[in-house]
């Protein structure tokens, strides 16, 4: 009988043995998770911080489009004006030079 009951102290520190190393085992798992999850949410927390970065950026990026178009249109509207007044100067031009054309051409007055 003595035997067998070494036997089975034999079985049960092997037992004990291999719930000790699933033991540890586990709480190494436990870190392991732990680390994962706390690396989780300082990802999730950056890719908030770089949202709103972005909405921002994007925000802002839209309203300095819309400036531009804005000054393209001034911009347009500016330059067919000043086209105008250029047509006109030369218009005013082409007719003032005509009329002192014509009047090089007058007989000139006589004074008495």
């Amino acid at each position: 009988m003595t035997q067998q009951g070494a036997v089975l102290q034999g079985y049960n520190n092997e037992l004990v043995k291999c719930i000790e190393d699933l033991c540890m085992q586990k709480e190494e798992l436990n870190k392991q998770i732990q680390q994962a999850e706390e690396e989780k949410n300082k990802l999730q927390h950056e890719i908030q911080v770089l949202s709103e970065q972005l909405e921002c950026v994007c925000e802002n990026l839209a309203q300095k489009v819309a400036s531009r178009n804005e000054l393209d249109k001034i911009l347009a509207e500016t330059e067919a004006a000043y086209m105008k007044i250029l047509d006109s100067s030369r218009t005013l031009l082409n007719v003032l030079k005509k009329e002192v054309g014509s009047l090089k051409r007058a007989p000139e007055l006589k004074t008495n």
